[in-house]
């Protein structure tokens, strides 16, 4: 089945904060995970980042790019990337930050570019791999509560005072 940019982003950050990762960290997986897909990268490495948490690259690319960002404020050159990372996943994680940020696979070493960069070019639909959906929906599936009187107490949805 073909969705949507939008969908796909949603979808992978909702499984994501199912999976145990920080909202954040999960938006984040979300926009990767939208560029790694629109640019044809392997999902499985998607799959493998998800069934990595409550830890992960989810969780320890955000704070890398942020060390990046902060290299660059300060004027420094580029900065060394762990080695047991794959680097499609750092390509995805690094197109979706809102700064440019240059990968050296060669050296394993990155740098983040203190200028605007490019918008995005426009993403087509993008069909998702049946056995990386049912985990994008499975995992997001358990943020949701069941619907039941006990949710309702403990403040789930509208309470027992929904009135309109």
């Amino acid at each position: 089945m073909s969705r949507s940019a939008n969908e796909v982003t949603v979808l992978c950050a909702k499984a994501a904060r199912g999976g145990g990762a920080p909202p954040e960290q999960a938006t984040l997986f979300g926009r990767a995970a939208l560029c790694h897909l629109a640019a044809g990268r392997d999902p499985a490495l998607l799959r493998r980042a998800l069934e990595a948490l409550p830890g992960g690259p989810i969780l320890h690319l955000p704070p890398l790019f942020m060390a990046l960002a902060e290299a660059a404020d300060r004027g420094e050159g580029p900065c060394a990337l762990p080695g047991d990372l794959p680097l499609e996943l750092l390509q995805s994680y690094a197109e979706a930050q809102p700064f440019l940020v240059r990968i050296d696979n060669q050296a394993r070493q990155a740098q983040a570019i203190p200028t605007d960069p490019a918008p995005p070019p426009p993403t087509c639909r993008i069909a998702l791999q049946p056995e990386l959906e049912a985990l994008l929906q499975s995992l997001a599936a358990k943020t949701l509560v069941p619907e039941s009187e006990a949710s309702r107490r403990a403040g789930a949805g509208a309470g027992l005072t929904d009135n309109d």
